[in-house]
């Protein structure tokens, strides 16, 4: 489904971006989890060859270095456990290799933190796991799912489903939308694609109208089914959008806990993607790019005031809608957005205190 790969490749700055998204989130996934669980596990569905051409760390060491030098870590009594996930041969022999390397340079290695390295498929271990789970009469504990791989095959959603059923598990997925836009009506990868939205449904691209988009008509599908057949409450989606302005793919995060959406807020916002590459999201028919430099909290602003004209609402209730339907952060709300308003006379505020937006604010838009 993608251009074939060496053992090892070149770092794309879309992919450092990625990655760097991912340490920042782990970054507070890791000692939020580990607070009230005995075990959580990682598993990197497509860990490639651990290493870069230019010795750039892969997604596996990104992960243990961010929990091995977390400033938390030594505070952080629960079982990690690290599943890597490689088809590849010769980049599971690679992958094996950087694993042991970094063991070694990282000696005593924690009792606490175990590694699997896996040469299969990722349905293929996925299928594995939930049968073993099974046997045992048990239940997985909290994991974070980070499935990156260079096409759309072994990409079951039902296995998704399964696997992540449990309440505190997450998704982190690279959808190549580029690709399933490009098969998507060729007919001849048909079962994957299957596999890949559970559904058919996506034979109905092929009726988009002119001036209607394909490629989102294929985002709003695959979000449905995070949704509807993997049960997660709040799935966001970020473009990766090149220097031609296009979108490349989407990055899905699926939760089922506010506290995740805000993790990956506050991770998105601080990625700098560099390279010519910019994450993005919509909001009422407008493009947000997550640039901290420059924030543009108009959209933010014009969602606000549509959504509560006539209603007295708290801060509290503002944060949530901001948090989960906006691709905004929370601190995005109070000054750039709040202040102004209230400065120019739109909103009218009751407050506990005598300034800010405190708990136990409430603000009547008019």
């Amino acid at each position: 489904m993608a251009a074939p790969r060496t053992t090892v490749w070149q770092l794309d700055p879309h992919t450092k971006a990625k990655h760097d998204l991912l340490k920042f989130y782990l970054g507070g996934w890791f000692p939020v989890l580990s607070s009230y669980n005995g075990r959580i596990v990682f598993l990197d569905g497509f860990a490639g060859p651990g290493r870069y051409q230019s010795g750039e760390p892969g997604s596996p060491l990104i992960a243990l270095e961010t929990l091995l030098a977390h400033s938390y870590f030594s505070k952080m009594k629960c079982e990690f456990l690290f599943f890597f996930c490689e088809a590849k041969k010769d980049r599971f022999e690679s992958l094996t290799q950087q694993i042991a390397g970094y063991k070694e340079a990282h000696q005593p290695w924690p009792e606490n933190v175990k590694i699997q390295l896996i040469n299969s498929e990722f349905s293929e271990t996925a299928t594995n796991l939930i049968e073993h789970l099974r046997s045992q009469k048990r239940r997985l504990a909290p994991t974070f799912a980070f499935v990156d791989p260079f096409g759309f095959s072994g990409l079951p959603m039902s296995v998704l489903a399964e696997l992540l059923s449990f309440s505190s598990c997450e998704l982190f997925v690279n959808y190549m939308v580029d690709h399933v836009n490009r098969f998507a009506t060729a007919g001849n990868v048909d079962h994957h694609l299957v596999d890949l939205f559970g559904t058919t449904d996506y034979k109905q691209v092929g009726n988009v109208t002119p001036g209607q988009s394909r490629q989102q008509f294929l985002h709003d599908l695959y979000e449905r089914q995070l949704t509807d057949v993997c049960k997660f409450p709040y799935v966001q989606s970020f473009a990766m959008i090149n220097k031609t302005g296009h979108i490349g793919y989407y990055l899905f995060h699926g939760t089922r806990d506010v506290k995740g959406v805000e993790l990956m807020k506050d991770a998105m916002w601080k990625v700098d993607a560099g390279g010519g590459f910019q994450f993005s999201d919509r909001l009422a028919g407008q493009d947000v790019l997550f640039t901290e430099s420059a924030v543009d909290t108009d959209p933010l602003r014009r969602a606000l005031l549509a959504r509560y004209t006539g209603k007295r609402v708290s801060i509290t209730a503002l944060e949530q809608f901001t948090l989960i339907h906006t691709p905004y952060r929370k601190t995005h709300l109070r000054k750039p957005v709040l202040t102004p308003l209230e400065r120019e006379g739109i909103i009218q505020v009751e407050r506990p205190g005598r300034s800010g937006f405190p708990s136990g604010t409430w603000i009547t838009f008019p």
